[in-house]
């Protein structure tokens, strides 16, 4: 009987922390999807570069005013470069992101309102 409810709160607990990873939110861009806060950052990268997608409850948050800063962790390398609005709702990062399988990103943005969130993704 311990094995049961042992195997139930297991199977539970996978089911719910897959649902609240990202508040449900999926990729609409084909890129890392996170979450902080109440929104939703969806990282792509293509080329070197980077581009930020903010989405709030499933509709897109403008970024206009907004700016921040991409850290990149590669093992023991360290590459931070600069976010600007793209317009729309994207974040872009100004320089080679250098973004590679395997490193970690940091975005910290402070959006127009001056509200600050930080999100971490993990590059595949």
């Amino acid at each position: 009987m311990k094995k049961f409810f042992a195997v139930a709160a297991l199977a539970a607990g996978v089911i719910l922390s897959g649902s609240a990873l990202a508040h449900g939110a999926k990729a609409k861009h084909g890129g890392v999807v996170q979450s902080a806060g109440d929104l939703a950052f969806e990282l792509v990268t293509k080329d070197g570069g980077a581009t930020i997608y903010v989405d709030d409850h499933g509709k897109d948050l403008p970024t206009i005013g907004a700016t921040g800063t991409l850290t990149v962790l590669k093992g023991t390398e360290k590459t931070e470069v600069p976010l600007e609005s793209g317009g729309g709702n994207t974040l872009v990062a100004k320089g080679n992101a250098k973004l590679e399988p395997g490193s970690k990103a940091v975005a910290a943005v402070t959006f127009a309102d001056k509200k600050t969130v930080s999100v971490r993704f993990s590059v595949k």
